[in-house]
């Protein structure tokens, strides 16, 4: 899909998404439990209906109801029936989470799976897995964009480093507590996006599994086992991530306001407030996005307008996003009028007056199309967004709500 944007300002309040990060984490929570959980405030988008497809692949059974999806649960443990069965097919579509979250589950609810994916998923990295699994004897072999593991989880100790994804964290704490003995996870480099392993451990502490963190830097994970996750009724908190494009269109001058966020939240991307706030002072800014790098499109999208100079950097993660983020978002920019440089692991912005206008493509990246188009607000000529459905993995109804807040948008399919 093609989507022209005609400049315009956007005025009013959005209710923003449910929060992604934490909707996979309860949906896989409620899907390892006995009984059945109740999960309320979800919203259908292309990587919740991966994890949905693949816990249903897993055991689960889900229901829509009035009330929210019921998530009959799989019963998961060390003598589950379901290690019984047959390996999995696991189509995670473009979600990582999905993948990383699942090849623990996968290995320890039914001894493996066979895990396929879209778009550069399967080119992501899973290096941290591989090591683990060399020392623990489970087979894997990838080939021809085909993951395929073999073996049983085992209790014992699990080093992985920090600084390359908390999503290695958090496949192996939903995991380790349904083995037979006790386990801990050891970072081995300082801890990056460790708030997204918090939610992970909320999300486990609210079906009934208990872990423990040490005080030491990087903390230390140990989980019991082997332990039952219990079914519960939750409810999803907003995407303060989805929240950060609201937040730029109001540095760039649109009165747009985001709620349905709760500002006790555990996610790390709520520091959007204060990261915007820093970005309205004069003069020249440097933000430290090692623990917020989902957040660098939106604060992208202000550092190309603001006046001054703006650095974000400690970014080197975002190359191994749905694209090579730091490249994507350099190009995009810079081809409606921006002036941006890239770097290794950071991106270097003189802030311009307007944008010029142009053409240009989404990378496949929700994100990518969402900067886009908050950033067209300060264009002088239209902006034509190519891949404009990237939004889908994410935000589905992101151009519906651009549209109601005044966003003049022509496309076609």
């Amino acid at each position: 899909m093609t989507v022209t944007i005609t400049p315009s300002a956007l005025a009013g309040t959005v209710r923003v998404p449910p929060s992604k990060s934490q909707a996979h984490r309860l949906l896989i929570a409620a899907a390892l439990a006995h009984g059945a959980s109740l999960i309320r405030g979800l919203a259908p988008s292309k990587d919740m209906e991966a994890t949905r497809r693949c816990l249903e692949e897993l055991g689960a059974e889900f229901q829509e109801t009035d009330r929210g999806l019921v998530v009959q649960g799989m019963a998961a443990g060390h003598t589950s029936p379901l290690r019984r069965l047959a390996y999995p097919r696991l189509d995670c579509g473009e979600s990582g989470s999905t993948l990383r979250f699942l090849i623990p589950v996968a290995l320890a609810v039914r001894g493996g799976g066979v895990f396929t994916g879209q778009g550069r998923l399967m080119e992501r990295p899973l290096e941290p897995y591989f090591q683990l699994f060399r020392q623990k004897n489970i087979s894997f072999e990838q080939r021809d964009g085909v993951l395929t593991v073999r073996g049983l989880l085992e209790p014992g100790q699990y080093a992985l480093p920090g600084d390359v994804s908390s999503q290695f964290f958090t496949g192996l704490l939903f995991a380790l507590p349904l083995l037979d003995g006790p386990s801990a996870i050891v970072p081995t480099t300082a801890l990056e996006s460790a708030d997204y392993i918090a939610m992970t451990c909320q999300a486990l502490e609210r079906f009934g599994v208990r872990t423990a963190a040490t005080l030491s830097l990087p903390p230390q994970y140990h989980v019991s086992g082997p332990q039952c996750y219990a079914a519960q009724e939750v409810t999803v908190e907003g995407d303060w991530s989805q929240a950060g494009f609201w937040y730029a269109a109001g540095a760039l001058g649109c009165p747009v306001t985001a709620t349905g966020l709760d500002p006790a939240s555990l996610q790390g991307d709520k520091v959007i407030a204060r990261q915007v706030e820093a970005l309205a002072a004069a003069g020249t800014v440097e933000l430290d996005v090692s623990q917020c790098p989902d957040l660098v499109p939106p604060l992208a999208a202000i550092a190309a307008l603001r006046p001054g100079r703006t650095a974000l950097v400690n970014a080197g993660r975002l190359r191994i996003k749905e694209s090579d983020r730091l490249q994507a978002v350099a190009r995009t920019l810079n081809a409606l009028g921006a002036k941006v440089t890239e770097g290794p692991d950071h991106l270097v912005f003189e802030g311009v007056e307007a944008l010029r206008g142009g053409q240009v493509d989404s990378f496949n990246d929700h994100r990518i199309a969402m900067m886009t188009a908050i950033a067209a607000t300060r264009s002088r000529g239209t902006v034509t967004i190519h891949g404009a459905q990237a939004v889908e993995k994410s935000y589905p109804t992101f151009w519906q709500e651009y549209a109601r807040l005044g966003g003049k948008l022509t496309w076609n399919t």
